[in-house]
Formats: C-alpha cells, sequence, structure tokens
C-alpha cells in the first residue's frame, strides 16, 4: 500500500475505536517510513504501533518517523531455538543482550510504550523466553508479544503460553497475542489468550496477513460482543463500521469478497433454504444469531434451488401485489425450482420476474 492509502485505512480502523494501529516497518522502507509519519500525525486518539528488530538504527527510525509518545515500538526478539540456529546463528545470550540493548536505546530516546515481540514463541523453550521476558521487564518494556508465529499451536497449548508468560511478569505488564490462521486456530488460540490472562490483542482487518493470515479483527469483535462475558471481557468497539472499513481495505489492495466468511462473507447474512427463509420471513431470530446491521451490514434473502414458494408470496406483499397462486407456482416451477447449483435471484431479480410474469399472465388472459 502507499502511504497515502495507508493513511486512509488507518483513519476507518482508528474510527472502530481500536485502541492501537500498526503502521508498519519503518526501517524497511521510505513507504513504511512515510506512512508512520502520516498516520502519527493524523490520528487522535488511537496510539500507533512500529516494528523494529533489535538494532538501535531500526529504533532510532522508528522514533524518528513516529514520535516518542503515543507510540509503541515493538523491538522483535529470537524467541525460538530454531530461529536462533538456522535464522540469526547467534547464542540465547546474544539475543538476550540485543534486544535488552534496543529497549534500553528506546527508553532513552523517550519512547513511553515498549514491546518486547517474542518472534516463534509457541517453539521457545521456557528457559529461552523466560531470560527474554525478565530481562527485557528490567531494562523498560512494559508489553510482552507473544508471537505464534507459525501458527502451530491449538487453543490449549496458546492458554498455557500466555499463562506461563504472564506468571513471569508483574500484573502491571501488559501481555499481547500474536496469533496466525495456519490451522484455522487463531481465533480460538487468541480466546484462549484471553482467558489464559493476556490483556491486548493482535488481529488484521479481514484477517490478512502472512501466509494464512492473522487472527480477524471482525470476528473477535462479534464473538466479544455476544459471548464476552464467557470470556469475562467487554469491547466498546464500534462496529458498525467494520463493514466501511473492509470495504476501503478491499479497494485498496484489490481483495476479494469471501462469499462463507464470518462477518465479511457475501453470503454472511444471506440466506437461500426455503425452510430457513421460511422462518425468517416471519421472524430473523429464527435462523440469525449474529445481526447485520450491528457490522454495517444488511440482510439478504436469495432466491435458488434449495428455496420455496414463501419468498416468493413474501416479495409480492412487499410490492404490494394480490398474492396470486399460479403466478406464484408459474415462477416457482420455471424459475426457482430448476436453478442451478449456486445460481440465486436477489430480491430486485425477484422483482422483476414476477412483474414480467404477472403481465404475461394478464395479457394472455386478455
Amino acid at each position: 500500500m502507499r502511504p497515502e492509502q495507508k493513511l486512509e485505512l488507518a483513519l476507518a480502523i482508528e474510527a472502530l475505536g481500536v485502541d492501537v494501529i500498526e503502521t508498519g516497518m519503518p526501517s524497511s522502507s521510505a513507504s513504511d517510513y512515510k506512512a508512520t509519519q502520516l498516520i502519527a500525525e493524523a490520528t487522535t486518539t488511537a496510539r500507533i504501533a512500529t516494528l523494529s528488530r533489535a538494532v538501535r538504527e531500526d529504533v532510532r527510525l522508528a522514533v524518528e518517523a513516529g514520535g516518542a509518545q503515543r507510540h509503541q515500538v515493538q523491538i522483535m526478539a529470537t524467541g525460538s531455538e530454531t530461529h536462533l540456529k538456522h535464522k540469526r546463528g547467534i547464542t540465547q545470550a546474544e539475543a538476550v543482550r540485543e534486544v535488552v540493548d534496543a529497549i534500553l536505546y528506546a527508553k532513552d530516546l523517550g519512547v513511553d510504550h515498549v514491546t518486547l515481540g517474542l518472534e516463534d514463541a509457541s517453539r521457545g523453550s521456557d528457559g529461552l523466553l523466560r531470560q527474554l521476558v525478565e530481562e527485557s521487564v528490567a531494562a523498560g518494556a512494559d508489553n510482552v508479544g507473544v508471537a505464534d508465529t507459525t501458527g502451530c499451536m491449538t487453543p490449549r497449548e496458546y492458554g498455557d503460553l500466555i499463562a506461563r508468560i504472564r506468571s513471569w511478569a508483574e500484573p502491571h505488564i501488559t501481555i499481547s497475542t500474536h496469533c496466525h490462521e495456519d490451522l484455522g486456530l487463531s481465533l480460538a488460540n487468541t480466546l484462549a489468550g484471553i482467558e489464559a490472562g493476556a490483556d491486548e490483542v493482535q488481529t488484521s482487518l479481514a484477517g490478512i496477513g502472512e501466509r494464512a493470515g492473522n487472527t480477524p479483527l471482525e470476528e473477535l469483535i462479534a464473538v466479544l460482543i455476544y459471548k464476552g462475558e464467557t470470556f469475562g471481557v467487554t469491547t466498546d468497539a464500534r462496529s458498525e463500521g467494520l463493514y466501511n472499513a473492509f470495504e476501503v481495505l478491499r479497494r485498496t489492495i484489490s481483495l476479494p469478497i469471501p462469499r462463507n466468511k464470518a462477518i465479511f462473507g457475501s453470503n454472511a447474512f444471506a440466506t437461500q433454504a426455503g425452510i430457513h427463509q421460511a422462518g425468517m420471513l416471519r421472524a430473523p431470530i429464527t435462523y440469525e444469531y449474529v445481526e447485520p446491521h450491528r457490522f454495517g451490514r444488511e440482510r439478504s434473502i436469495l432466491v435458488g434451488r434449495h428455496s420455496g414458494r414463501a419468498v416468493l408470496r413474501f416479495v409480492m406483499t412487499e410490492m404490494g401485489l394480490e398474492i396470486d397462486e399460479k403466478l406464484v407456482d408459474l415462477v416457482y416451477e420455471q424459475h426457482v425450482a430448476n436453478r442451478s447449483d449456486g445460481d440465486c435471484l436477489d430480491m430486485a431479480g425477484v422483482r422483476e420476474l414476477l412483474l414480467d410474469k404477472r403481465a404475461v399472465m394478464a395479457g394472455g388472459l386478455g
């Protein structure tokens, strides 16, 4: 994304009431540097976050771009023996030393909020992780991000990891989740993290991210709206703006609308099955738990081969037409019962079809 596009998206996300917006890695490119500048200047309620390697120059560029206040500088630590050996080629002592030095440098620059980002924490030993956490907190980190970088954990495993890390840090230290979708468990793992004591969750709009993606912001918000008491937490996110933010994202990166995806899917609030439609036309609560208006969406009725006559009668009534069972039967037999799989009419198409067939029938009778 260009810096101006990132800014537009950041403002749409800030309007949802999120606490922190990640702008990128200023040291990685002029584009991320500029985006960080623009977003830091334009946002008024959310704190920005940037990524830095455990290198002083990365930290300096992050602070130069985003300022020291209202800025969460995330310093990435090598959090597993696998990464120590195969990615970095350094020892545990060296990994601890470099991240502590970077944190101390960030504090010297006046940064209020410094995050220790434990990369690949899900595959790191307790000995490595605990030393990183304890020495980083002593150096001034006030947030610990726990990344299941490869998406390899189950909810029980991730919850246990969060609980252990929570026990190693003082209560005022924020513990943050960061989960990936490789096994389809990012949301479940995030919720397990919340139950285990995490204070902050890292998500992405529509779940976009490396490989299979990250925890979808919209799905987490939906769970907390409807099931927050189960996890002992609530959300004050302005969820009705979610789809607008998704539209900005979709337009910016040419993201296709998924068909069967919670909240943002084209079929998320659509129904075609006749039995379901008959119930929903009487009372939406019969087959609808998640309410579309809460997320900036609208309910839709699709007419396909699994639909029944009830939806045709409903549309006729909605149009102010007298129910004509012969017309209902004609349209059902010719245009509903034998439609190919996946071929559906929306309400506008049904109205047009009913009017056309009604005119033909009237002409034939004349």
